[in-house]
C-alpha cells in the first residue's frame, strides 16, 4: 500500500462555477436556503465532486491494491462509503466523483487549496482545525482507545499504563497529543507514517501500544489477524472523535446540504447497515444515533 503523504491531486481543469451555474442539488439545498453571500463559491455548484479519502486506515478508508487512484472504486471502507452517500444524495452520481488520497497531514492544506472539495476521512473535529476549515456533522463519535498485541506483554489494560510505553505517532493526527499533553501520560512517541504503519511496527515488537480511534484499531486488529498476528482493544475509551465533513468555512450551504444528507443516512438505516458491515465481526460496541451537529455557521 502506497503511504501518501502530499495533498490530494484535484482532477485536471476543475475550477469554480460561477454564481449562474446550474444548483446540482436544488432539493437539497432548498431545504437549507438561507446561504451565504459567496454561496456561489459552495461545493453543491461544481460539475464534479472531488473528496479526499484516508488510504491506509483498514475498515475506514484503503486504496484497493492494484487499484488506480482517483477512480470511483479504487477506495473501500466506512468512510469512503459514507463519502459516496453523501455525494449521491447531494445529487453527484458516481460519474461525477472523483476520489483522491490525502494524508492526515494535508487535510487543511488540501480543502484551503480547492484541490478537493469535501475531506471523509477519520476527521476528528478539534478547534484549532475549525480555525481553518469548517466542518459538516459529525456523521459518526468514535472513541479514542488502545491496541495491544493478544498477549499484552507489557501488562497494558488503561490510558495510565501507557506511561513510559513506546506508542505510535502519526504526522497530522491527534492522538498521540491526547496522550501525552491533554492527559499528561508521559508515553514514549515512536514516528511512523500512517496506522498501517504502526501496525507493523506493533506487530514488529517495535512499539507497545497503538492509540487512536477505536473503529481505526478495530481496522487494523483484523487486518493483522487475516495474516495470523493477532491484537486486541483494551476497551478503555478516553475521548469522544467526532467525525466531520472537512469543507471551506464559508461554504454553508455545502454543509448544510451535507448535514441533510448525513440525516438521511441515518433515517435510512445506510449508517448502521455499514458500521455493521466494515465493524460488526470485531465486537466493537457501535452507535447508530445521529449524533449531535456541529452547525454550520
Amino acid at each position: 500500500m502506497v503511504e501518501v503523504t502530499g495533498p490530494a491531486t484535484r482532477p485536471a481543469g476543475r475550477v469554480r462555477r460561477a454564481a449562474t451555474a446550474v444548483l446540482v442539488a436544488a432539493p437539497v439545498l432548498a431545504a437549507g436556503a438561507c446561504g451565504t453571500a459567496d454561496a456561489a463559491d459552495s461545493l453543491l455548484r461544481e460539475d464534479v465532486l472531488a473528496i479526499g479519502v484516508q488510504t491506509d486506515q483498514p475498515g475506514l478508508g484503503r486504496q484497493i491494491p492494484g487499484a488506480e487512484s482517483g477512480r470511483y472504486d479504487s477506495y473501500e471502507g466506512f468512510d469512503v462509503r459514507m463519502a459516496k452517500e453523501i455525494a449521491r444524495n447531494l445529487g453527484f452520481p458516481a460519474r461525477k466523483v472523483s476520489f483522491s488520497p490525502v494524508s492526515s497531514k494535508m487535510r487543511e492544506e488540501a480543502i484551503l487549496s480547492g484541490q478537493v472539495d469535501l475531506v471523509v476521512g477519520s476527521y476528528s473535529v478539534t478547534p484549532e482545525r475549525k480555525t481553518k476549515v469548517g466542518f459538516a456533522g459529525p456523521y459518526y463519535v468514535a472513541h479514542q482507545d488502545i491496541l495491544v498485541r493478544e498477549a499484552n506483554p507489557a501488562s497494558i489494560r488503561n490510558l495510565h499504563d501507557l506511561a513510559g510505553k513506546r506508542l505510535c505517532t502519526v504526522p497530522g493526527s491527534q492522538s498521540f497529543h491526547r496522550v501525552r499533553t491533554e492527559q499528561s501520560v508521559p508515553a514514549v512517541p515512536v514516528e511512523a507514517k500512517g496506522y498501517t504503519d504502526c501496525l507493523g511496527k506493533l506487530i514488529a515488537g517495535e512499539l507497545d501500544a497503538v492509540s487512536t480511534d477505536d473503529l481505526i484499531l478495530a481496522g487494523l486488529a483484523s487486518m493483522a489477524a487475516r495474516t495470523g498476528d493477532y491484537m486486541k482493544l483494551v476497551n478503555a475509551p478516553f475521548s469522544d472523535e467526532r467525525y466531520g465533513v472537512g469543507l471551506l468555512k464559508d461554504d454553508v450551504d455545502g454543509c448544510e446540504a451535507v448535514n441533510e444528507a448525513i440525516t438521511k443516512m441515518y433515517q435510512d438505516d445506510t449508517v448502521r447497515l455499514q458500521l455493521n458491515r466494515w465493524f460488526g465481526p470485531t465486537g466493537l460496541e457501535l452507535t447508530t444515533t445521529v449524533p449531535q451537529f456541529e452547525g454550520c455557521i
